[in-house]
């Protein structure tokens, strides 16, 4: 026994890995810099948290509180019928209701066109595949504001709507209505962008299984392949919503009926010409962020693992 054992032994001393002599060690950050790291991180969540509490806390001031100079960060008196009398000063069920419509309108849109693109340029064979990516890659490189003037010009002249001939002369074309609303905004090259890339990360086998199986480009995309990008539709449908869910230039441009405004365009109400009722605004800005934050602390899961996995692609 005591001849065999060194024999037996040998094998695994020249097969056992050995450590490289400039091996990586795991780069643990040091204590006082995991100290000054949190301190950074500390103070930048507390500049964005700092606005959204004094938005609230502004909300629930009184007239003489908000008088007061310097000013004070909680109010003396809380006035929680500002939010009564702020919604009382407008009809905010109409502009949330609006708000919401349209952004709902906006998410789905997108998601679905989105992900049949995204699918499409990533999945299918065609000619022309990656010069059409190129396109909405350069797309996204265009400020949006740059295209207000074309998209007003597109909508006020849209053939046979709102009066308007086969040539889009003598009427309003699609002002004042809800194709103006949801129509121009109902698709993003970012989210086409984003699509694409989780299409691409996922196995080629998968699409050989579902054909043999008999499966279509429409199953397969439907059955097979979106289910697994459950991040990227979480990520595309928060920003989307939350995009339109703010817009307050195309709205207020568009259109001029009281029951087409959105709740952005509705707050406007308490900005008058040399005043502003801040303890309204604010309690009216505060209602409006409540959908935001909520469709945040459901979806933040999926959202914080789509923008990782997308970036990371």
């Amino acid at each position: 026994m005591s001849t065999t054992a060194p024999h037996l032994d040998a094998p695994e001393a020249q097969t056992a890995p050995s450590a490289p002599p400039h091996a990586p060690q795991s780069r643990r950050p040091k204590p006082v810099a995991r100290v000054v790291l949190h301190v950074v991180l500390a103070l930048s969540a507390l500049t964005m948290i700092l606005p959204f509490a004094w938005m609230i806390l502004t909300s629930l001031k009184t007239p003489a509180d908000l008088a007061q100079f310097p000013p004070s960060f909680l109010p003396e008196d809380w006035a929680w019928s500002n939010y009564s009398e702020a919604l009382q000063a407008a009809p905010f069920a109409t502009y949330f209701r609006n708000s919401m419509i349209i952004s709902v309108g906006h998410t789905v849109i997108t998601v679905v066109f989105g992900a049949m693109a995204g699918y499409a340029l990533a999945r299918v064979q065609f000619r022309g595949r990656e010069l059409i990516f190129l396109a909405f890659v350069a797309m996204l490189m265009i400020p949006t504001y740059t295209k207000i003037v074309p998209q007003f010009l597109i909508v006020k002249f849209m053939p046979l709507f709102g009066g308007n001939d086969i040539f889009g002369q003598g009427g309003s074309g699609w002002l004042d209505s809800w194709w103006a609303l949801i129509v121009p905004g109902g698709l993003s090259p970012f989210a086409i962008f984003l699509f694409r890339q989780f299409y691409l990360s996922l196995p080629k086998e998968l699409e050989e299984a579902a054909r043999l199986d008999g499966a279509g480009e429409l199953a397969i995309w439907a059955r097979v392949y979106t289910p697994l990008i459950k991040p990227a539709i979480a990520t595309v449908s928060l920003l989307t919503f939350q995009d339109s869910w703010n817009n307050f230039l195309w709205p207020l441009l568009v259109t001029t009926r009281d029951d087409l405004r959105v709740i952005q365009v509705g707050l406007a109400v308490f900005q008058q010409e040399g005043t502003t009722q801040w303890a309204y605004l604010m309690a009216g800005t505060t209602l409006a962020t409540v959908p935001m934050v909520l469709l945040f602390l459901f979806a933040q899961r999926y959202f914080i693992q789509g923008f990782t996995n997308a970036g990371i692609k």
